[in-house]
């Protein structure tokens, strides 16, 4: 069903993983959707898979519509011109899925927090919190014109149990709190902010680590419990499909509970359970 049929929506760090996965079900759903990244084709960051050209070619592929911008979100400028291109071009911007992320440049291991690199901090809140503050700041004028929208944080969050590594926690839960805070000043424009998480993803890096890929990774027992990345997309686009979406707005959700509220399934036609952390 095109639920989201006339709807404009902003994924940004879309090359690859939940960005990805978010773009192509938002256009599933009938939405035009702009995919930002710092990967294009020829040129990919960090020599890693995935680019949004061709994120785009696959959404048009599936008889989705939508257009690749290369944009840094950690740059003010970029994103500036992004959003007036977005306003110049359809003059609205409904959805926007705050999704870039730069914070695993470093392995993010079980450490102490005196025996992690400081560097942590630098690519966790300038590649990624930052990174979606700016992005929040450009687009929410826009936004307002046009009141009844949704803003997505995609992060990591399990009933606020600690996620192991001292930076990754400080990073994922700052992203639910600034949900939480735009959720406050926004309400009064009927807009939505929710932080939204994944549980174990079969990312293109995931699946490389296991070295499989997406039509193998069954025969690998490690990843039994693991989802798609079009799981968290179906999340996103069932989000902004609900009419009362307000009722959950500042309220952090897992993909696995909401599977369980709108009824959808993964890929392979699975309710994968949501993912817990064990204390």
């Amino acid at each position: 069903m095109k639920t989201l049929e006339g709807k404009v929506a902003l994924v940004t760090g879309a090359s690859r993983g939940a960005g990805k996965g978010i773009a192509l079900e938002l256009a599933a759903a009938g939405a035009y959707v702009y995919v930002t990244g710092r990967s294009v084709k020829g040129n990919r960051t960090g020599n890693r898979p995935g680019d949004i050209d061709t994120t785009v070619e696959e959404i048009e592929k599936e008889g989705g519509r939508g257009a690749a911008v290369s944009c840094d979100h950690m740059r003010g400028g970029d994103t500036e011109q992004l959003i007036s291109r977005i306003s110049s071009e359809r003059g609205r911007l409904d959805i926007l899925v705050n999704n870039a992320w730069g914070g695993n440049e470093l392995p993010v291991d079980e450490r102490p927090f005196w025996e992690q690199p400081l560097e942590h901090w630098s690519h966790m809140f300038d590649s990624g919190v930052h990174a979606q503050l700016i992005t929040n700041y450009y687009a929410i004028p826009l936004m307002r014109k046009c009141p009844g929208g949704l803003i997505i944080h995609t992060t990591f969050w399990d009933r606020y149990n600690y996620l192991g590594n001292f930076y990754y926690d400080l990073a994922k839960n700052a992203l639910v709190r600034m949900a939480y805070g735009l959720s406050r000043e926004l309400r009064g424009d009927g807009i939505a902010v929710i932080p939204l998480s994944p549980g174990w993803m079969r990312t293109e890096l995931v699946l490389d680590s296991f070295h499989t890929d997406e039509a193998h990774w069954q025969e690998v027992e490690e990843l039994a419990s693991t989802e798609s990345t079009r799981y968290i997309g179906r999340a996103a686009s069932a989000l902004a499909s609900d009419p009362k979406v307000m009722e959950l707005s500042g309220i952090p959700q897992q993909a696995g509970r909401l599977a369980e509220r709108y009824g959808f399934t993964d890929i392979d036609g699975r309710v994968v359970p949501v993912f817990l952390i064990i204390v």
